[in-house]
């Protein structure tokens, strides 16, 4: 999976979602730490990446409606610590809970995943 992490995550996720497999890269590689949401969000529809992101306002599917991008995934945890967040992500990696849900929202916490589909 073609993945784009937000700059409010750090250098662990990256390194753990690469482990398992997926291309991952990430803004401050980009040059776009500090750069607004439009920004961030056009550089990864342009690449074909989901969005991995704490930001909620990537929840509003008002503005973000999907089936049209690549997909976000919006982790919420219960803290925002390193631990926490990679938590998160390793339950859906052991779960491969990312494959197939391309153009999706996905809010992901510690007990499950909640996905809003296209249509």
């Amino acid at each position: 999976m073609r993945l784009k992490l937000d700059e409010n995550l750090g250098r662990s996720p990256q390194r753990a979602l690469r482990e398992a497999g997926h291309d991952v890269e990430h803004v401050h590689d980009e040059g776009l730490s500090g750069e607004g949401d439009v920004r961030v969000w056009q550089q990864a529809c342009a690449e074909g990446r989901m969005l991995v992101t704490l930001d909620l306002d990537f929840s509003d599917v008002r503005r973000f409606p999907p089936g049209s991008h690549p997909g976000i995934l919006l982790h919420r945890p219960k803290s925002r610590s390193r631990d926490a967040v990679l938590r998160v992500l390793g339950r859906l990696v052991d779960e491969d809970a990312l494959e197939g849900l391309a153009g999706c929202l996905m809010v992901a916490d510690e007990r499950g995943t909640t996905i809003r589909r296209p249509g």
